[in-house]
């Protein structure tokens, strides 16, 4: 550990591993370490079933029931890409795509009135849909429609509107769009969390539903997608892409101190007696708690179910929104269903996740509507963490930290958190043309 490095990355969540993999690739001497055994941090996949029992310290409710526990692939932070996300274009343009398989998922549902409806996206779902009566369909054909052609290159297509200046609730309002068709356009197309975004510039909210449709366009079942084998695979694809351009990997290394010079600027990292001399640190939240406040938390409740949601055709794989306003809360609750067929379970079982931003002093309560959509439920594990942000940009110290996993189930958010700390740390927005694209290209 006594050479010195561009940059040294702490933690093998997938934020670090893709930060890692992106300045390996602009050319920076990457060292990346972890002091746990294993990839993924927060974001791991766990694998037998025996270890998730074991972790929420449940191993003697473990059962035959289940299957082989190697036939399982549990996430502990679930989410779906994007199909023209932030993400997947991060994944093609690295190449990291070529270790990785992906599915489409099935469905996109919105929870209304106590039952869940598909997410009309088109013209013909628009007219076909129960969310809405005669009259707002077409409505909401028309808002469709202007949302597909509008170019923001092309004034003539904002049609008397001016989404720089006005806001989304002004654009719902000129289509005369009800409450509830603005509820589930807002948390199911445009995929906000809560109802702030109506006072932000509608501009945004045009380029969210466009990223939705355009998403769908790819595959057709849903605009989402989820790798074979679980998320934990991701990960690992940038730890690989990274090693192709030098990075060097220890894990099961613990990491006792970011060494800091007399200026405040970061000059190493020590463990035990080595110091691994750097310009720079990037690191998930855990690695240095006192840069980071606590925002709020998530519930996640993981759950083990052996027959899919009632409702959705029996598909394999769903994901279904909770609108806030439908449950009396302020933010939206995300449940997710994966299955056996993403070799994630056994065969003939599914894995369910219910997930929210909590609000009050009874988590488990808060998420009730989405674990009654999965009952019965043949086991389920809990988990409640806490949401922090980092105190500092890092721009003096040069350490740059994440922030935690929010409680969508997309990667969205995550993805914009990881392109702004590249930003900081570098100086400059990412460029993709740098990746070699070709499979062998690394060879030469």
């Amino acid at each position: 550990m006594d050479e010195e490095y561009d940059a040294i990355v702490l933690g093998t969540g997938l934020k670090e591993c893709i930060l890692s993999g992106m300045l390996s690739v602009s050319g920076k001497k990457v060292l990346h370490i972890d002091r746990n055994k294993y990839y993924g941090g927060e974001t791991a996949s766990i694998t037998p079933l025996e270890d998730l029992f074991s972790r929420f310290n449940q191993t003697e409710q473990f059962s035959e029931k289940y299957g082989r526990g190697r036939d399982w692939n549990v996430d502990l932070i679930p989410k779906f890409l994007m199909a023209n996300g932030l993400l997947v274009k991060l994944l093609i343009h690295t190449g990291v795509t070529r270790y990785l398989e992906f599915k489409s998922i099935e469905g996109s549902y919105v929870y209304k009135g106590g039952k869940i409806s598909k997410v009309p996206v088109d013209q013909k779902e628009a007219l076909a849909s129960d969310l809405m009566g005669m009259f707002e369909k077409r409505r909401f054909r028309n808002f469709l429609i202007y949302v597909q052609d509008f170019k923001e290159d092309d004034p003539k297509t904002w049609k008397d509107f001016d989404p720089q200046t006005q806001n989304a609730q002004a654009l719902y309002d000129k289509f005369g769009l009800d409450k509830n068709t603005q509820d589930f356009t807002g948390h199911a197309l445009a995929l906000y969390r809560d109802d702030g975004y109506l006072n932000d510039k509608a501009i945004t909210t045009i380029q969210r539903i466009k990223l939705y449709s355009d998403s769908l366009a790819r595959y057709g079942k849903s605009p989402y997608l989820y790798p074979m084998y679980g998320l934990g695979e991701l990960p690992q694809g940038f730890a690989r892409l990274s090693a192709i351009y030098g990075g060097t990997y220890m894990l099961d290394k613990p990491v006792d101190e970011i060494v800091v010079g007399a200026d405040g600027k970061v000059v190493g990292v020590r463990s035990g007696e080595e110091i691994a001399k750097c310009k720079q640190v990037y690191c998930d939240p855990s690695y240095i708690p006192d840069k980071v406040r606590k925002t709020g938390q998530v519930i996640r409740c993981i759950c083990l179910l052996d027959h899919p949601v009632t409702n959705t055709k029996d598909a394999l794989s769903t994901q279904i929104i909770i609108p806030q306003k439908q449950v009396g809360r302020q933010s939206d609750i995300y449940v997710s269903l994966i299955s056996y067929t993403h070799q994630v379970a056994a065969k003939g079982w599914f894995i369910g996740i219910v997930s929210t931003t909590v609000e009050s002093d009874n988590p488990e309560a808060e998420i009730s509507p989405g674990l009654a959509l999965l009952a019965p439920i043949a086991h389920k594990f809990i988990a409640i963490s806490d949401y922090v942000v980092p105190t500092d940009k890092g721009l003096d110290s040069q350490v740059f930290i994440s922030e935690s996993y929010d409680a969508t189930t997309h990667f969205e958010t995550s993805s914009l958190d990881v392109l702004d700390i590249f930003k900081r740390g570098t100086g400059e927005e990412f460029d993709f043309s740098k990746i070699k694209h070709e499979l062998g290209d690394e060879d030469q």
